[in-house]
């Protein structure tokens, strides 16, 4: 069991993101076993949720003329559009049948603001409008986190390197993350977390 001031956070562990999902995850379902063997090992266990509106500004079919994994330049910046996932209510926002939903004290649901898309745990895609995670955790005294979930080169990554930058010690689990891998940007996502000081094991 690991001390009282670390705690292990679950990002977007939901349907769209799994095999057969809107935004599919090759073996993104594989994870989740291992996942809920170490929310054991956790006294505070906090859950992510994507949580889009129907006509979300970052989906493609909000956007005349692109196509998902196209991007399109936003208030916040670049903005990677997406195909429609995880709207509100629908079965693809709801977290994998699988998955030990009851071992988590906190469920933080994002991007559910329709002009600004979310990927980080802690904060929108402007870097500056909080979820609340962050307090949550400094209440509970945890210093230290371990990251798991989905994709390991966005949310998981956006969380990593909010998380660091915060001033947690950032743990993340490789073997219990997987990636969507746009034109590398799976590796270049291991290469900042890195150099955020944040830990990858395996």
């Amino acid at each position: 069991m690991h001390p009282d001031n670390e705690a292990l956070i679950v990002i977007d562990m939901q349907n769209d993101f799994c095999p057969g999902g809107a935004l599919a995850v090759e073996d993104g379902d594989a994870i989740v076993p291992g996942i809920n063997a170490l929310m054991d090992d956790f006294t505070c266990v906090v859950l992510t949720q994507d949580w889009h509106p129907a006509g979300h500004s970052s989906f493609a079919s909000q956007h005349a003329g692109k196509a998902p994994f196209e991007t399109v330049e936003m208030p916040y910046g670049t903005q990677v559009l997406w195909p429609d996932h995880c709207v509100q209510g629908s079965e693809g926002a709801t977290f994998h049948r699988d998955l030990r939903i009851d071992a988590g004290q906190l469920i933080i649901r994002k991007g559910f603001r329709a002009g600004i898309d979310s990927y980080s745990a802690f904060f929108e895609n402007d870097q500056t409008t909080p979820t609340g995670l962050d307090g949550y955790l400094r209440s509970r005294g945890v210093t230290r986190l371990t990251l798991v979930g989905l994709a390991t080169d966005f949310c998981v990554q956006y969380s990593a390197l909010d998380a660091a930058r915060l001033g947690f010690a950032v743990t993340l689990r490789d073997d219990l993350c997987r990636g969507i891998d746009l034109d590398g940007s799976l590796d270049a996502a291991r290469h900042a977390m890195r150099a955020a000081g944040v830990e990858i094991s395996a």
